[in-house]
């Protein structure tokens, strides 16, 4: 999972899974979710994420994975 911030745009993509986006569904104003060509959730683009979502901060607890920063 990646998670993207695009200042020049206000955008936010958080992209669950390596698969290509088929299809997208806007589920309200700004916020598209994409899907696979099996259906599956690929991603999430949230437009004017500053006034969506918190951004200062970013909270991971119990990954059972190695998290890599890149600023």
């Amino acid at each position: 999972m990646k998670i993207n911030y695009y200042p020049e745009t206000d955008s936010l993509y958080i992209d669950l899974s390596e698969k290509s986006s088929v299809e997208s569904r806007e589920i309200s104003e700004g916020v598209v979710l994409d899907y696979d060509a099996e259906g599956n959730l690929v991603g999430i683009d949230i437009d004017n994420a500053s006034n969506k979502v918190q951004l200062k901060e970013l909270s991971l607890r119990r990954l059972p994975v190695d998290i890599n920063a890149v600023a």
